[in-house]
This record gives structure tokens, C-alpha cells and sequence, in this order.
């Protein structure tokens, strides 16, 4: 663990502030236990933000993700959270994927790919099945721009489905996503410790 390392959190709710989320109170949840383990965190929700759709790093016309993208460059772990809808990651999820595909064209002044260097976990919540499936797609397309995912790098909660109980109606996390979070989260400081003192290193 390092105070060292920094953290940012992009909630993929659909709902703007102040509404209540339950991605947002599992972000919080994240968010809170990074800040035991000294990870300097971040929390935003997307939703509030104009994101203008493309995949270009700047789409103009007010565009703000510019500003989030110096965010996402600035930290060492990328934690992306959504909730389920028809069993997919919301469309909010989506519009950030589609931004990060920028960074395929883009490097670091001594030539290395932007993300390279970087930890990406995954958080999913919905009363309906889906988590695996989001999870799974959230995998392939944060590996591919660059980000490295630590070993059961992933926490979820699927209520039961066609029951109208979200997580921010749990009385109590339950203990298996208790035990998720801290895996994934410790997994996740332990490789951005190494990834930070020691990068991938250029191809020959």
C-alpha cells in the first residue's frame, strides 16, 4: 500500500446528482475503503458531465471530456462502475468506454501507449442478471486501450431478478461483496504499486 497511489471512480449511473444511485453508493463503498488503504481517491458521476459521443480524446462544442480525461492520466487505478439495464452497462458506461478509445492513438512523451501502467476494476449492480456479462465486456475494452485488470479484479451485487429491491436498499453490504471489494481493491494496490515503480517496458 502506498499514499502514493491515486484512485478515480466514474459512476455510470443514469441518474444526475443528487439522485440516489445504488452505483453510487457502491462507488462510495469503494471509495471508502481505498481511503484505508491510503489511495488518494476520486469519485465523479458521468452523468453530470457533458460527454459528447465519438472517440476522438476532444469532441469540441462544450465538450467536458477533456477535463475527465486529465483525470483518468492522472491516476493509477481506474475504477468503473454501472448499474444493469436489460442486462447491459448503461448507456452512460458505454459513452466513456467509446472516449477511452482515443487512447489508442495516443502516447506518452517517451513514446508509451497513455493507459500502459495502469489498474482498471470493475463494480456492476442491478436487480437482474447481467454482472458477468458487463464485467466481461468492461475487461476487453479497458485491456485493449491499455489498463492491466488485477486477478478477480470485479465486485458485483445482482438482486433477484424481477424483485424491485436495489443495493441502496440493503440494510447491510452483504458479506460476499464485503469480501469481493477487498479482494479486488487489494489486488488492485498491490499491481498499481508495482505497475507505478516499475512500468512495461518498451518493445524492442
Amino acid at each position: 500500500m502506498s499514499s502514493k497511489l491515486t484512485a478515480l471512480i466514474i459512476t455510470c449511473t443514469l441518474k444526475p446528482s443528487p439522485a440516489e444511485s445504488s452505483s453510487e453508493v457502491l462507488a462510495q463503498q469503494i471509495s471508502a475503503f481505498l481511503h484505508q488503504q491510503e489511495v488518494e481517491t476520486t469519485t465523479i458521476r458521468a452523468v453530470d458531465h457533458q460527454i459528447l459521443p465519438g472517440v476522438e480524446k476532444d469532441m469540441g462544442g462544450g465538450d467536458e471530456w477533456p477535463a475527465l480525461r486529465e483525470k483518468v492520466l492522472a491516476a493509477d487505478i481506474i475504477v468503473l462502475v454501472t448499474p444493469t439495464w436489460l442486462g447491459q452497462h448503461s448507456s452512460v458506461a458505454q459513452r466513456v468506454l467509446e472516449r477511452l478509445d482515443a487512447e489508442l492513438s495516443q502516447t506518452r512523451p517517451d513514446g508509451r501507449p497513455t493507459l500502459f501502467d495502469k489498474v482498471a476494476v470493475a463494480g456492476v449492480v442491478g436487480n437482474e442478471d447481467g454482472a458477468h456479462h458487463i464485467v466481461g465486456v468492461f475487461y476487453q475494452a479497458l485491456n485493449d486501450v491499455g489498463f492491466t485488470v488485477p486477478a478477480q479484479g470485479c465486485v458485483y451485487w445482482n438482486g433477484e431478478a424481477m424483485h424491485g429491491t436495489d443495493y441502496k436498499d440493503l440494510q447491510e453490504t452483504p458479506e460476499v461483496v464485503i469480501t469481493a471489494m477487498s479482494t479486488a481493491l487489494t489486488n488492485a494496490i498491490h499491481l498499481a504499486g508495482l505497475l507505478t515503480e516499475a512500468g512495461y517496458p518498451k518493445p524492442a
